[in-house]
């Protein structure tokens, strides 16, 4: 039989035990909730990234000082941005505006040439139906789901990546205080590791984005395809998503390729699947040879359990979490496990 002393000290144990279990359930609860904001934060650091990468470039070209050449790489970049908006902005809108305004009217028409035929019909029945609707409907919702507004969400990345960028040490520091004083130096590194490889993987894929719209720009206005920019475009940005990006892209090209007839659809069809055949088969792996390479099923995996959960930011910024959990696991688990044995 247990004294008083015993007895208290049990039921102390048990208050400690359930007090870290409801602290585990609270920060698990916590996480959940502010996943999509955390998302956000993820964004930031990736422009952030970028700055810094663009600047470290041209100190290493220059030999300026390092707040000359970030300063540099943050106005040489806005400065882009704004005079290719003048150069071809007019033309974008304009042929943004006839994608508006014929979309509906090219989704008719290419229903009428499903129509054509038996197995057309069937898919034309299929997803004119309410529930199929319903579906798409529901599908694009998530998809599209946004934290603060899509217009919210962009000027809380912005800032975001203005401010990590102006002070990377401050937050990498406080960060680092977070940590036990004896695992800081390790802390320290793995977060270095981690924007290394987040700056690698950027690397390549802006320049992965690059060679995509210049094909497809090239192979669309050769065809002579109405609004070529615009889709080029849409080809290059949304190429930053892995798998689902390029079947996004090639949905408005072909509306307005079905526009111009049947085999100008194909022809459309198959520039797009030969520009992604470069892409995965040549100019990715060119490029991760030397900078850093994720496999596509862990893409693939990421991507799925991300999007339903946090709509369009999961899709994405899933291949960049990813990258950070296998650094992690290397580095945490991997290592120390190669270096026992």
């Amino acid at each position: 039989m247990m004294t008083n002393k015993e007895t208290s000290g049990y039921v102390l144990k048990v208050w400690i035990a359930g007090g870290i279990l409801a602290l585990i359930v609270i920060l698990v609860l916590l996480i959940k909730a502010t996943f999509s904001v955390w998302l956000l934060v993820l964004a930031g650091a990736l422009i952030a990234i970028y700055f810094t990468g663009l600047s470290g470039l041209i100190q290493q070209k220059t030999s300026w000082s390092h707040g000359a050449c970030l300063a540099l790489s943050v106005t040489s970049t806005l400065l882009l941005l704004v005079l290719t908006g003048w150069l071809i902005g007019t033309k974008v809108q304009e042929q943004a505006t006839q994608l508006r305004d014929t979309l509906p009217r090219t989704i008719e028409n290419a229903k009428h040439q499903l129509s054509s035929s038996s197995f057309g019909s069937m898919v034309v029945e299929k997803i004119s139906s309410p529930k199929a609707q319903q579906k798409a409907q529901s599908l694009m919702a998530t998809m599209f789901r946004s934290t603060f507004g899509v217009l919210g969400d962009l000027y809380v990345v912005l800032f975001l990546g203005i401010f990590f960028t102006v002070a990377p040490g401050l937050y990498k520091k406080g960060m680092v205080k977070l940590v036990p004083q004896k695992n800081r130096t390790k802390a320290d590194e793995l977060l270095q590791k981690t924007g290394t490889n987040l700056k690698k993987w950027l690397k390549g894929k802006l320049f992965a984005m690059l060679v995509v719209m210049i094909l497809t720009a090239i192979g669309l206005s050769l065809m002579k395809m109405p609004m070529w920019l615009v889709l080029a475009l849409l080809a290059g940005l949304l190429n930053f998503i892995p798998n689902f990006g390029p079947l996004i892209a090639l949905i408005p090209a072909l509306l307005v390729a079905l526009m111009q007839g049947p085999s100008t659809a194909a022809w459309v069809a198959g520039l797009y699947i030969l520009v992604q055949v470069a892409e995965s088969n040549f100019i990715t792996p060119m490029v991760q040879k030397k900078l850093v390479s994720i496999p596509p099923a862990l893409i693939i995996i990421a991507q799925m359990l991300m999007a339903p959960l946090t709509g369009g930011w999961g899709l994405v910024l899933a291949t960049p979490l990813m990258l950070i959990v296998m650094t992690l696991v290397q580095e945490l688990y991997i290592a120390p496990q190669e270096a026992k044995s």
